[in-house]
């Protein structure tokens, strides 16, 4: 699934380390999400959307949406 995220973090000057410290996750899970490789759980991905004060839909895109 494509998202902000990168986008979104470099706004901030944020490195990935300080992202996923954020998230209470790894950096590597960050990196991972960020490059689309892994798509986060739900509580995740909510967590994701109320950091950067956005919708869930402002930040990841569904690719398969018709």
């Amino acid at each position: 699934m494509k998202n902000r995220l990168k986008v979104l973090r470099a706004e901030r000057d944020w490195t990935q380390a300080d992202l996923a410290n954020a998230l209470a996750v790894s950096r590597q899970t960050a990196n991972a999400i960020e490059k689309g490789k892994f798509d986060p759980s739900l509580p995740l991905a909510f967590k994701i959307a109320r950091l950067f004060k956005l919708s869930v839909e402002d930040i990841f895109i569904d690719e398969d949406a018709s």
